[in-house]
């Protein structure tokens, strides 16, 4: 399949996501949150779905892809808290975004993919990336530093 077909599909992928030390995205108490797997661990499953405006987002910085849950059917968003940009969970539907008549940025990030890995960068603000913390659990978060401090670098496992 061509890469231009592929963006314009209107199927979502449904993927878990982990880091690679295996910590992998939940969804607790309506936030999502990175924790290590164990046997019990259920990891949330992501819906993405590329944007079809593509021509109308910056070029090279990864395709445009916006971010949901399956169940309960949510999507992500970035919104500023003051100054800060900041990652959020809220009440939506991915395929209402795909079908608008323009891209909704606030829920759009770039992904790019490096070897296993991808990366998430937000398109409302760029520069700022899905990050969770280095140990531990933790909720996602934006941040600048690229695998510095923070990690950024996310696998993504097929859901059947």
């Amino acid at each position: 399949m061509n890469k231009d077909k592929q963006l314009s599909a209107a199927t979502p992928w449904f993927r878990h996501i982990q880091d690679l030390s295996s910590r992998v995205w939940i969804l607790q108490n309506n936030i999502l949150t990175a924790v290590p797997r164990k046997e019990q661990t259920v990891p949330v499953t992501v819906t993405l779905l590329p944007c079809q405006y593509v021509d109308t987002l910056e070029k090279n910085r990864g395709d445009p892809m916006y971010l949901g849950v399956k169940i309960p059917q949510s999507c992500l968003f970035c919104t500023k808290n003051g100054e800060q940009p900041v990652l959020q969970l809220g009440k939506g539907n991915i395929m209402e975004m795909y079908h608008q008549k323009e891209p909704v940025k606030a829920s759009l990030f770039y992904h790019k993919k490096s070897g296993i890995t991808s990366t998430f960068e937000s398109a409302a603000f760029p520069g700022w990336f899905i990050a969770v913390c280095s140990k531990g659990s933790c909720p996602l978060f934006l941040t600048q530093e690229l695998g510095k401090t923070f990690i950024t670098d996310f696998e993504m496992i097929l859901v059947h």
